[in-house]
């Protein structure tokens, strides 16, 4: 499980597994949380720039040597615990060999030593980022997780209005309309497992990227997911409780102060707790019915939080 944490922040992966990871590790009985991504994130360097990181593509950095070179530099620098049982008997050093044809006949050698395409893969001694980009958010609107690893410096820290939509397509048709055309924190209520399942939030990443490069001090908080390809936007996605589970994101309105500072790790609405938490929670809008969603009702029943793996099967929390 560490060395899949470890393996997750040095390839600059998807904050999916900041889910998936948590999941996984709780069915075979072992507990971690996003304190532990975080505080890995700090040790564990960024050696990959693959997309969203950088422009190369998964070819990219096979052509480059791919995992045999990215995990002989992960265990050179003592990352990964090498002595593990694998499908391939003999420790994780099995991995820095790669399959060949010899003739009609399937053997192994030696992978590569070191990187072909310093732009693609690095090295420990000259990483991307000294961190993994992963960094744990915390403050009055709960837990979150932000993907630093593709955001610029002076994009880190956004102290903005909130802009409170319900969907996707919701902040699409606001940005095309010309609304968005300001410094703002876009606010995606109900988006979490328990809503309506957690769908991929991927149509924000184009428009909130678009208003960064005119200049406009821009930021995402939600309960939602954006996979790996939050981009080069500050996103605390993830937030956790969600809306749906009485999460404070759920009563957050349009034109309230927030910050979202990903150097600290803050993320809070700048609004007194008092007044917060008179205000009544927004509605979550009808994710029951329809299109088969009736068949999944037990699911969002038990559903765990975000961070807790959004599992249906280990069972709701408590």
């Amino acid at each position: 499980i560490v060395n899949g944490l470890v393996g997750l922040l040095a390839s600059g992966g998807s904050t999916n597994h900041t889910i998936h990871l948590v999941a996984i590790a709780e069915a075979a009985g072992i507990r971690i949380n996003w304190d532990d991504f975080s505080e890995l994130s700090a040790v564990v360097p960024l050696l990959a720039k693959v997309y969203p990181n950088g422009q190369a593509d998964v070819n990219h950095f096979q052509a480059a040597g791919g995992i045999p070179v990215l995990m002989r530099e992960l265990l050179k620098a003592g990352l990964l615990h090498e002595d593990v049982t694998t499908i391939a008997d003999g420790g994780l050093s099995r991995y820095l060999e790669e399959p060949w044809l010899d003739g009609a006949h399937l053997r192994m050698r030696p992978a590569a030593e070191k990187s072909h395409d310093t732009e693609v893969l690095g090295s420990i001694d000259a990483p991307f980022s000294p961190s993994g980009g992963i960094q744990l958010m915390d403050g009055n609107l709960g837990r979150a997780i932000v993907k630093t690893s593709a955001v610029k410096p002076e994009h880190q820290v956004i102290r903005a209005p909130a802009a409170v939509f319900r969907s996707q397509h919701e902040v699409v048709e606001a940005f095309q309309a010309g609304q968005l055309e300001r410094d703002v924190i876009v606010v995606v209520q109900h988006q979490g497992p328990a809503a309506n399942g957690m769908p991929e939030l991927h149509k924000l990443t184009p428009s909130l990227g678009v208003l960064q490069d005119k200049g406009f001090k821009v930021a995402l908080v939600t309960d939602g997911r954006m996979s790996g390809a939050s981009g080069k936007v500050t996103a605390a996605i993830q937030v956790s409780p969600e809306c749906a589970a009485g999460g404070m994101l759920a009563r957050v309105q349009d034109g309230d102060p927030m910050i979202v500072d990903a150097t600290t790790g803050e993320l809070r609405v700048e609004v007194d707790d008092a007044t917060l938490g008179a205000r009544e929670p927004a509605p979550c809008p009808d994710s029951e019915f329809g299109v088969g969603r009736e068949l999944f009702a037990g699911f969002r029943q038990r559903v765990r939080s975000a961070e807790e793996g959004a599992s249906s099967l280990i069972g709701a929390s408590a």
